[in-house]
């Protein structure tokens, strides 16, 4: 089968349980092969394991912004930041300074936020699920003005801004590519329909992955948007005991239309996994799809 999008793969290696210098040297080991074009890392400030609250967790914009310093190739970005945790035009200037830094490999990962427990813990305001979706499409329309216009008003329901300069702006242009992930069909997939240019689907099977993707086509078709426009994202907690299992979920993924494929890691990372990946999984991907 021939794919109409190129097919980029990634890794993902989550700050949690264990130290930067083995998410380090993960990433490092991932500069040297091409065929992994992204890498990512999670958005938590305690584990996500109940009966293990005090693991150890590393907070994301430090994290990436020490990963992004030491590497030169690798996209990165974090999968996905919840927009509760920190004001979005506060964000948007963190992400535009990173994009500089980076020199614009920097990949804007933004989702509405779910992890109550986290939120009660540093006293975050945690609203109901529909009004969480509603400030992640004000914040998505707020900060894209911040990165293109000069000095943006904006007078939102939740969030307001009066000449929010932004310099310097993002170096990629129109601004840094923006992933959305979430799959709620009547709010979260119009979000991305009217802001996304990466779509992400986790935790559920090739086949709603292609149905919520039908899904989002009809969301883009109502406001006159080119479906094409939006690359479809999945991510896939790896099993390294059972990579063949693996590569045929991932064939199927790929067939039901992803382009855009994330393998996610748990600790201990182990130096050659990358290796692993590459060899026993994207290039057999690679050689089946795009030849």
């Amino acid at each position: 089968m021939q794919t109409e999008k190129p097919l980029r793969f990634g890794i993902k290696t989550s700050p949690q349980d264990t130290g930067f210098e083995a998410i380090l040297d993960t990433w490092l080991e991932a500069e040297e092969y091409p065929a992994i074009e992204h890498a990512w890392i999670n958005d938590h400030f305690i584990s996500m394991d109940e009966h293990h609250l005090d693991a150890p967790s590393l907070e994301s914009w430090t994290v990436l912004t020490a990963l992004g310093a030491r590497t030169s190739r690798l996209r990165l970005g974090i999968m996905v930041m919840s927009n509760t945790y920190r004001n979005p035009a506060v964000l948007a200037k963190m992400a535009a300074t990173l994009d500089v830094i980076t020199h614009g490999r920097f990949d804007f990962g933004l989702g509405a936020g779910w992890y109550e427990r986290e939120h009660i813990a540093y006293d975050l305001p945690f609203y109901t699920t529909a009004e969480r979706i509603r400030r992640l499409d004000e914040a998505c329309e707020l900060i894209k003005r911040m990165w293109t216009e000069k000095a943006p008003n904006f007078q939102g329901t939740y969030y307001q801004l009066k000449e929010a300069y932004c310099e310097p702006k993002p170096l990629q242009k129109p601004h840094p590519p923006i992933m959305i992930g979430g799959s709620g069909e009547k709010l979260t997939l119009r979000v991305v329909a009217r802001h996304a240019d990466m779509w992400n689907y986790i935790s559920g099977t090739p086949e709603d992955f292609r149905h919520k993707s039908s899904v989002l086509d009809r969301h883009c078709t109502a406001i006159g948007r080119d479906t094409a426009t939006i690359e479809r994202s999945v991510q896939d907690i790896i099993n390294l005991d059972n990579l063949k299992a693996e590569r045929e979920l991932l064939a199927r993924y790929i067939d039901s239309g992803a382009t855009h494929l994330i393998l996610s890691l748990r600790p201990p990372f182990v130096t050659g996994t990358v290796k692993r990946l590459v060899t026993e999984l994207v290039e057999p991907l690679q050689e089946q799809f795009l030849h």
